[in-house]
């Protein structure tokens, strides 16, 4: 999360010169067929990096990117922009919630507008299989705070003691006239209602703090049950038995020369084949992304390294403020299927060749001059409905597919109905009007092909050589 103008303009910071001074071993995983772990991300400003992102590890180390580097949601609501989420699982592994902050930084909005006057809401999104999610909607945690301003960095843990999440973000309530940046908390069940918000975390002065992030400790390790990461000017360690409780100051990661000054957005991470953790910090003051350090007592400061440069890699896109979770078989088996390394392409018509199929405003045609639009991008995925079928996947609306609806083609966002499926699914067969070319034919409609009319995207019978070259396309890059 962006903190004052001063480090939004954030001077570089050799956070890399450390890197040589410590080393950790490359770790062995306990099985090759141990499921791996899950980022959720954003990439950085403007519309398209405040979005939400996914990296996938073997071994929490190594991260390689998913949907080709490409967002796997976007916002629709509030701003339209998505920073700093959290990946929420529930405890009986059957729900999934995306919570993040409501905020396009560069989108339009000023640095004293998204401090002192931003969204009071976050955004979430809902899913029952960690593939398909809900439409987006806006949960207000901070419209019932006195002279709150905003609500940045949402972050969730399940309280056993309440049988009930513990929702926790930063709100800037202004102290003597100047901004102050401090930790709420109020609970929910749904993340649709929550309890009236009450502070969590309150620095001395005029200390601010934006990022906490809770881990729970397994017995045997370390003195407490759970174990925060705040950037409050250092990344300070407190330790605690009850997320309600009261937490003790433990010290901070200054020894190994990290200070809030440098790094931001802690985010937690527990190798599932040994007592070892790793806490990722967005180097934001270099524009760095994510690096980790590593320990095996979350709860000792003298534990933390710093890995030796090349033992980890973050993978192509910049990783920033986001969570990890730690995935079951079945969840990452999902997840793979559902976002393989697959590249972006695009449909050329064959009688107009200097034209290619876009959308615009949620509608579907063919036009000139798009070859650098994500507008004309596509994925081609297996299709929806059948196997020996394609899909195609909005590389700039991920989830939205090419679906027709009364012989008409739009843009729509994937609902999950047998309806959908059909419609959004296609056989691609020889060209009609050249071999060495494509045609889509309907899968729910067998008679009938994809083809332009007027340049706009239609579903038709085929009966005359100007209807064959019309439902004829390439697909290209």
């Amino acid at each position: 999360m962006p903190r004052l103008l001063t480090r939004l303009a954030a001077t570089l910071v050799a956070v890399g010169l450390f890197f040589t001074s410590h080393s950790l071993a490359t770790p062995q995983r306990a099985a090759a067929a141990d499921p791996g772990y899950l980022m959720l991300h954003f990439t950085g400003e403007g519309s398209t990096g405040q979005q939400m992102y996914l990296a996938h590890s073997a071994d929490g180390l190594h991260w390689n990117d998913l949907n080709d580097g490409a967002s796997i949601l976007r916002s629709t609501v509030g701003t339209k922009g998505v920073r700093d989420p959290a990946l929420v699982r529930s405890p009986g592994g059957d729900k999934y919630w995306i919570i993040a902050t409501d905020l396009c930084w560069g989108c339009g909005s000023t640095v004293d507008g998204s401090i002192n006057n931003g969204s009071r809401s976050i955004v979430v999104w809902e899913s029952t299989d960690l593939i398909n999610w809900s439409e987006p909607w806006l949960l207000n945690v901070a419209g019932a705070i006195p002279d709150g301003r905003n609500a940045w960095a949402p972050e969730a843990i399940w309280n056993p003691a309440t049988n009930d999440f513990v929702l926790y973000w930063a709100t800037n309530v202004p102290l003597d006239g100047k901004t102050k940046h401090r930790i709420f908390y109020a609970r929910t069940t749904d993340f649709r209602t929550i309890t009236t918000p009450q502070i969590y975390i309150d620095r001395p002065g005029t200390q601010e703090l934006i990022d906490t992030q809770i881990v729970e400790m397994p017995a045997g390790v370390g003195n407490y049950r759970y174990v925060r990461a705040s950037g409050d000017g250092q990344i300070t360690l407190e330790g605690s038995n009850s997320i309600l409780g009261t937490w003790t100051s433990l010290g901070n990661l200054s020894g190994i020369g990290l200070t809030g000054s440098q790094v931001e957005g802690p985010m937690w991470m527990k190798f599932r084949d040994r007592n070892e953790w790793a806490l990722y910090l967005d180097q934001y003051a270099s524009r760095g992304g994510y690096m980790p350090v590593t320990t095996t007592n979350p709860s000792a400061p003298g534990t933390y390294r710093i890995p030796a440069s090349g033992t980890y890699n973050m993978g192509i896109t910049k990783k920033r403020h986001g969570s990890i979770l730690n995935l079951t078989a079945a969840e990452e088996s999902r997840v793979l299927a559902r976002w393989p390394s697959t590249p972006a392409n695009r449909l050329q018509s064959y009688n107009f060749q200097d034209r290619y199929v876009r959308h615009a405003n949620y509608d579907v045609r063919i036009d000139q001059n798009v070859s650098t639009s994500p507008d004309s991008q596509f994925r081609i995925r297996p299709g929806l409905a059948g196997s020996g079928t394609v899909s195609f996947e909005s590389v700039n609306f991920p989830g939205h597919f090419l679906r027709h609806s009364d012989y008409d083609f739009q843009l729509v966002r994937n609902d999950g109905t047998t309806q959908f499926a059909a419609d959004a699914t296609f056989r691609q067969v020889a060209g009609l009007a050249d071999s060495n070319w494509s045609s889509f034919q309907s899968y729910n409609h067998p008679d009938r092909y994809i083809r332009h009319y007027a340049y706009q995207l239609r579903l038709d019978p085929i009966t005359t050589a100007t209807g064959r070259s019309d439902a004829t396309f390439r697909v290209t890059n």
